[in-house]
């Protein structure tokens, strides 16, 4: 009986019960396809860490039918890396990229696994910019460095573990600007959840003559300006006038420059009335800091710095308005800059002699204010 009900379904439905060819095939496709997919998978956990190239084109930006023009080191690349690939491409893209603006292509070079991941090409203007008096800026040189700076901090948001920049007509410019652009104030960040930070080099070939004293000059003077700018974006709560001395010792004293951390008592024997004021009514007491950088001979007179640093300045007793308060935790940038500025100095050993003075108090209505006009 099992017999007959065996061969009645196998008659009624002889698909489900033996497999036809098709799906086999079907089947051994899908296997092969899967297979290929984990080699890929296998061949990209296997790649190098990724790399970015940054490289400048001279272009009117008045014009949107300009060629462009690539700088000497991006036309050496784009003959010897990408066989003319890339100038061609950056023509089919649209307009030559502005001033400040960067334009990514992504394994452009020929091989399968190209030496860097993606090539961003930055705009640089005319090739006939300078000086400019109204400004009293080099407009050429902040070009390549606010360029340089996007296309770093794009490239740095990509995940790029190391970006090689070119100097672009200015090595010093350029490092600066890459050195900024990548700059992010992680302090307060739990170190497991940082943003890793790619690292910088300059692109020229082994054989080629580079400038690499400009290099290192743009590096101090970008380190320089992101201090001020740590500094700056630290919370007030924090940055306290003690933590901001702690914070200029650490930094100055392993560059070669003295520190003296003056304190209440000796504003007070020096009759700095005005001085201790501001801070009179806050908890936080307040510090004197005198920063001395000899570098030239004694018989020539020192450049005196001296900077503001209230670290949060509140008003007092004339309290300020909400929207004004948002701002006032940058009120110690002219202490930042000076120290930044001291640091810079003694990291370049510029002949010269430095004393910088800075005020460092809080201002605000701590423990030790009453209410006002209390008998």
């Amino acid at each position: 009986m099992l017999g007959v009900v065996r061969r009645l379904v196998s008659q009624a439905f002889p698909q489900r019960l033996r497999p036809r060819p098709q799906a086999i095939q079907r089947r051994s496709a899908s296997q092969a396809v899967n297979q290929m997919l984990q080699l890929q998978q296998m061949d990209m956990c296997a790649d190098p860490p990724s790399r970015g190239l940054v490289v400048g084109v001279f272009a009117d930006e008045t014009d949107r039918n300009d060629a462009g023009v690539l700088t000497a080191a991006g036309w050496r690349y784009n003959v010897q890396k990408t066989a003319g690939r890339l100038l061609e491409v950056l023509r089919m893209s649209g307009p030559m990229p502005k001033r400040g603006e960067a334009r990514l292509f992504f394994a452009i070079e020929p091989e399968r696994i190209p030496y860097y991941s993606v090539v961003a090409v930055v705009g640089l203007g005319k090739e006939c910019l300078g000086y400019n008096p109204y400004e009293v800026l080099d407009e050429q040189k902040e070009a390549i460095r606010r360029s340089v700076a996007a296309a770093c901090r794009i490239l740095a948001e990509l995940d790029t573990d190391r970006i090689e920049v070119e100097n672009c007509g200015h090595a010093e410019s350029a490092a600066e600007g890459a050195a900024l652009g990548i700059w992010l104030y992680q302090e307060l960040r739990n170190p497991q959840n940082r943003i890793p930070v790619p690292s910088l080099d300059l692109y020229a070939r082994k054989d080629e003559v580079c400038d690499l004293e400009g290099w290192r000059i743009g590096l101090q003077k970008a380190a320089a300006q992101n201090l001020t700018r740590q500094l700056q974006e630290m919370p007030s709560n924090l940055l306290t006038p003690t933590a901001f001395a702690q914070n200029v010792v650490e930094v100055l004293c392993k560059s070669g420059v003295n520190v003296e951390v003056k304190v209440e008592g000796w504003a007070e024997s020096q009759s700095m009335h005005a001085f201790l004021a501001v801070g009179k009514a806050s908890c936080e007491p307040p510090i004197f800091l005198e920063l001395s950088y000899y570098g030239s001979c004694a018989e020539e007179r020192p450049i005196v710095l001296v900077g503001q640093g209230v670290t949060y300045d509140a008003g007092g007793l004339c309290l300020k308005e909400k929207h004004e308060l948002f701002h006032m935790r940058g009120d110690m940038t002219g202490a930042a800059v000076v120290v930044a500025c001291c640091r810079a100095v003694a990291g370049l050993r510029l002949p010269v002699s430095t004393q910088d003075r800075n005020d460092i108090s809080l201002n605000n209505n701590g423990c030790i204010v009453g209410p006002p006009f209390s008998s």
